[in-house]
This record gives C-alpha cells, structure tokens and sequence, in this order.
C-alpha cells in the first residue's frame, strides 16, 4: 500500500514539473513575441519622417542643373512662356497639383509637374522622351499632363475665359465699332481640330474631313482676339453647325439668358448684340453670315460680305496665335 501510494505521488509530481515547463515555455514565447513587436515598432517610427525612396533611380540632371541656369530666351523657345509666367501658373495650379511625400516615396516636385505638362503640350514629344528629359516614369508623365489640364479646366478657365456682362458686352461692341464700323457686333466665332490619336472605339466619328483624327475646338472672341467662351471636345466629323447646336453658346443665346437685350436703331430696324460667323453657320438674330456668292450678288451685298470678312479674320488670327504658341501641328482651318 505504502508503495503504491509513493508511485501516485510521484505521478503527480511530474505532472505538475512538466505543467510548469509547459507554462514557462508558452511565457517565453510570448515574452518574445513581445520584444520582436515592440522593436518592429521603434524600426518603423524611426523611418517615419524619412522616407524611404522605392522607385527606379533616374537622372534629371537637364532639370535640376540645366533648367535653372535658362535666360528669359530660353524659357520662351523651350516652355512657349517666361519664367515669371511659369512661377504664375505653378502658384496658381498649387491648389490641384501639389503632392506631399509619404512613408514609401517622395513627391514629384508641383514645379517639376507643371513643367513636365508644359513642355509635352508645348513640344509633342513622346511620354518615353519627356520621361527621360525629366528622370520620371511614363506613367508620372502621362499623370502630370493629365492633371495639368484637369487643374487648368478647373482653375484658369473660370478667371481667364469668362462671359460678358452687360458693361462688357457694351465695350466689344464699342470697339469693333470704331475699328470695322459694324454695330453692335461682340465677336466672331469659328472653329479648330485638333488632332488626336485615333480612340479604339468609334474612331470613324473623330475622322475629319481633311484625312486625320481630331476633335473640334469652337472659340468666340472679341475684337481684340481675346477668348471670352470656348467649347471643345467634340468628335471632328461633326459639322461647325452641329457643333455650335451641341455647344452651351447656343443654349444661352437662343434662350437670351446671358446676352442682353440691348438693341440699337439702324435704318429704321432695332439690331440686338450679335456675332460673325463664317457660311458654315445658321443664320441667326445673334449670329450674322456672308450671303453665299452666286454669281449674282448686288453691289451691297458684296460690300456686305467684305466688311464681315475683315472683321471676322480676328478669330483666325486668334487660332492662328494659340497655335503658333503652343508650337503644335495643328492645322489652320
């Protein structure tokens, strides 16, 4: 009996050893795991303000050395504008453009950006070639660009191109007045294509009439050239009057929302603000065209049809100039 009472207590000594090396393992095992977390987080909060650059070593030397030592000539023939200007627009386009770093990369420069946008806007190089030029991906190229234009649409556009108010309509119409004696004339419209690269879906609607792919630009301006509304985006197989149907001006206009009602006595008939179109266009109250040469037009109308051709060439000069300073293969209509 003695005996087998000592084997019984015996058991349960051992059981109870290995219950205590059991627990004293499980202990250890969290004491470590413990540890290793607590240094993986002193690791990680001391990379936290230093970021740590992942991405494919590239050399921009052109732009950080180069660039800066550029004279006001050089800035006009390489980015179409002066350095001023492009300080301007990088102050301006701040708001949509600039990006901070992050634990896992640095930001492009807001700086950088903008001229990687100006200068595949201004030049029409490939992606690849401005990549290099600038010592970034294909893919921050095509993202710069994009979001140049998007912040341009958003934050330029409304201060740069706006409608006319009253007072001002009464100024255009005073100056074309006086510099082609027409009355009450505040502009001229036309239109543009600019050429694209042909889109994998329904890519015979952006076939223009002149063989390439394109989409249209309709601007209206005023005696001075200057843009006061633009409308763009259209496939280029479209009509000019399409277009201007499709466009918000025709909404606005037809409606008499936004031009003013103010009339002017000529000849006996109250002639409301209008504008110059070319024979492409309809006929309206607000927009005046060249009678369509027969053959058998009367003295007045040819005189007619000269004094709208020569006041109307202000648009073509203004396409002329925006394409002239953005150095693109843009055609002249």
């Amino acid at each position: 009996m003695r005996l087998m009472a000592a084997k019984q207590i015996t058991a349960k000594k051992k059981k109870k050893r290995v219950w205590e090396l059991l627990q004293r393992s499980e202990d250890d095992d969290i004491t470590r795991f413990a540890r290793r977390r607590t240094r993986m987080y002193h690791i990680l909060q001391s990379r936290r303000h230093r970021p740590s650059v992942w991405t494919f070593n590239r050399a921009s030397e052109w732009w950080g050395v180069i660039v800066p030592g550029f004279t006001n000539t050089q800035w006009l023939e390489n980015f179409r504008m002066s350095e001023e200007t492009f300080i301007y627009l990088c102050n301006k386009l701040r708001p949509a453009m600039e990006r901070r770093d992050t634990n896992f990369r640095v930001c492009v420069p807001l700086k950088k950006r903008v001229a990687i946008a100006l200068w595949k806007l201004a030049t029409g190089s490939e992606y690849r070639s401005v990549g290099h030029l600038f010592g970034a991906s294909i893919s921050t190229v095509c993202r710069c660009v994009q979001e140049f234009c998007a912040a341009a649409e958003m934050l330029l556009i409304p201060e740069q191109i706006r409608f006319p108010d009253q007072e001002r309509f009464k100024e255009m119409a005073a100056y074309i007045e006086n510099r082609w004696g027409l009355p009450q004339c505040i502009g001229a419209i036309d239109g543009s294509h600019i050429p694209i690269i042909a889109p994998q879906d329904y890519h015979c609607d952006y076939f223009n009439r002149k063989g390439w792919h394109s989409i249209i630009l309709q601007g209206v301006v005023d005696g001075k050239g200057l843009f006061w509304n633009v409308f763009t985006g259209l496939p280029g197989s479209l009509h000019d009057a399409r277009v201007l149907r499709l466009s918000t001006l025709w909404e606005v206009a037809s409606r008499g929302n936004h031009i003013p009602a103010s009339t002017k006595n000529i000849a006996g008939v109250n002639v409301g603000y209008y504008i110059l179109g070319d024979s492409a266009y309809p006929l309206q109250n607000w927009l005046l065209k060249p009678f369509i040469d027969t053959g058998r037009l009367t003295a007045e109308q040819r005189f007619y049809n000269m004094k709208i051709s020569r006041a109307r060439v202000v648009v073509e000069n203004a396409f002329g100039r925006l394409k002239r300073k953005m150095a693109l293969p843009y055609e002249k209509k």
